[in-house]
Formats: structure tokens, C-alpha cells, sequence
């Protein structure tokens, strides 16, 4: 029993759900964002870079993911103790830009996303319109 868990996982239908969702919410706001999905060990679910999106913004997207993926928090809240080093330790993986929301499912992790190209404000709201369409906390 003890070589095995069970738990909950991000599939790719609740993945383009909230891809759906992010879109919208970044049309809405007139800032064409770049959105990543990982599941909970970091590997890409879905991605898109909305016409006018900033090229590089889909790096610090997908940084912004992982960061909260592996931390379990929004990537902005890393600790203080880790912030000058992290992005050096993996070279640029981590990054403590606003824009990164752990996906949390019942209590548990299953992944993150991370959204970029407008402010760090505007990237969260449609972080946030993501979660909710799955339900998960903001």
C-alpha cells in the first residue's frame, strides 16, 4: 500500500476550461495576455499566446506557472529567504513576477498557471477567471 497514493489530478478537459476562461477575461480587460497550464509536476497542459500578446511575456508565463505549481503559492507571495537566489538556482524556471496562481482541487495541488503581458494586476484577474471556472479557490 505504501509504494502507491491516490490523488487528484488537472486533466485537459478542466485545463481548456480555464484556458476558455482566461481568454475571455483577458479580452475583456483589451490586454492580449500569454497563458501557460502545468500540472502539478510542472509538465505543460496548455498554452496560448493571444494575438498581440508580448512574444517573451510566454516566458515569465510559464516561470509564473511553475513557481506557484512547485511553491503552492501565488508566485509574488515566494518566500523572502529564497527571492535573490531563485531565479539564478533554476536558471529563470522560478521567477517571483506577479501573474503565477497555484491550482489547488479539493486541497490538493494539481498545478498552476501563469499569465503574462499586462500588469501584474491585470495578469492575476485572469489567473483568477481561470480558477474560478474550475471552481478551484482564488
Amino acid at each position: 500500500m505504501d509504494a502507491t497514493i491516490q490523488t487528484t489530478a488537472l486533466t485537459h478537459h478542466g485545463a481548456k476550461r480555464m484556458l476558455q476562461a482566461a481568454v475571455e477575461a483577458a479580452e475583456k480587460s483589451g490586454q492580449p495576455q500569454c497563458i501557460v497550464i502545468v500540472e502539478a509536476s510542472g509538465q505543460l497542459i496548455a498554452e496560448i499566446r493571444m494575438t498581440g500578446a508580448k512574444f517573451l511575456s510566454r516566458k515569465s508565463a510559464k516561470s509564473k506557472a511553475l513557481t506557484a505549481a512547485s511553491l503552492g503559492v501565488p508566485s509574488a507571495d515566494a518566500p523572502d529567504a529564497v527571492r535573490p537566489a531563485i531565479g539564478a538556482a533554476t536558471g529563470g524556471a522560478v521567477t517571483v513576477l506577479p501573474g503565477g496562481l497555484p491550482i489547488i482541487v479539493d486541497g490538493v495541488l494539481v498545478g498552476g498557471i501563469g499569465v503574462g503581458s499586462g500588469t501584474g494586476a491585470q495578469d492575476i484577474d485572469v489567473a483568477q477567471a481561470a480558477l474560478a471556472a474550475i471552481g478551484a479557490p482564488l
